[in-house]
């Protein structure tokens, strides 16, 4: 496991990715920074390319960025400095075929006095999709998370796994290419986190769906990432990058193999080096 510069194309094992040559990135972060409006800088300079089709982990110490960084991806704050593109234009264009993004946040900010189904069809009717067309997408993204037989339920009849699942559902039901996902599993219990864990890498490996995925857990993001960026803070930046070169779609083989392991320990390393006031990397 070697510390890649950002952009750095990934392993050419083809078990390892879903990436494709032949499409353009999904998003390109050209030298963008942002400084807030009280002075604080919240992300020095960053170039970064996520490829098509693969699953890009942000981790590091709080304060680092990661979330301002996921922000801008989704155009939710925009950059100081610098710009980014998205499948190679403008963010004008998001939200053709294609080119559709979803965010799934931390909390799953469901409508409690809606039914499971009237959640995850929330976005279609925003969108204004011909009715005859929902019900069926609408029950293809309940299944997809395993809840079809909870679509009549309401969000207080349900797990906070469950929860997290209809959010899930209401962000596939769109059909999205790109997948924002900001800890989103970070309030659970070890057990329901690993098994939301292997349903989302087989979602993703079942859609070639590119994910951008924040996380303050190790074994997660070694898990389930084909790349993993690690940030310091102070300004926010890249320290380093991790190349996961592991077949997908992965299972509990891997999260007991000594590879893992490995991996998780040298992630450990240089999560500790990012933590020091004196860490500089790539992007220093």
């Amino acid at each position: 496991m070697k510390a890649l510069m950002p952009g750095e194309p990934l392993s050419e094992n083809p078990d390892q990715t879903t990436a494709s040559a032949d499409k353009p990135p999904a998003v390109e972060v050209l030298s963008a920074e942002k400084v807030f409006a009280n002075g604080t800088r919240g992300l020095a300079p960053i170039d970064l390319t996520i490829a098509d089709g693969e699953f890009l982990t942000l981790i590091g110490p709080s304060g680092c960025g990661k979330s301002t960084l996921l922000k801008l991806i989704a155009n939710l704050i925009e950059p100081s400095d610098g710009r980014l593109l998205w499948w190679r234009g403008e963010f004008g264009k998001v939200g053709q075929d294609g080119r559709r993004f979803a965010f799934v946040f931390q909390e799953p900010t469901l409508m409690p006095w809606a039914r499971v189904d009237a959640n995850v069809r929330l976005p279609l009717e925003l969108a204004d999709v011909a009715n005859a067309k929902m019900a069926p997408a609408v029950a293809e993204a309940i299944e997809r998370v395993g809840l079809s037989k909870f679509a009549r339920h309401f969000p207080r009849q349900l797990s906070g796994g469950m929860k997290m699942r209809v959010s899930i559902a209401r962000a596939l039901v769109t059909n999205p290419n790109l997948l924002l996902m900001d800890e989103p599993f970070g309030a659970l219990d070890e057990f329901t986190r690993n098994n939301l864990d292997a349903d989302l890498i087989r979602l993703w490996w079942e859609r070639k769906l590119t994910t951008v995925f924040v996380t303050h857990s190790i074994y997660e993001a070694v898990f389930l990432s084909t790349r993993i960026i690690v940030m310091a803070a102070n300004p926010g930046r890249i320290f380093r990058t991790m190349t996961i070169d592991e077949p997908q779609p992965r299972d509990e083989g891997f999260r007991d193999s000594a590879k893992f392991a490995a991996y998780c320990r040298e992630l450990s390393t240089w999560l500790a080096e990012a933590s020091l006031p004196t860490a500089s990397g790539a992007a220093s």
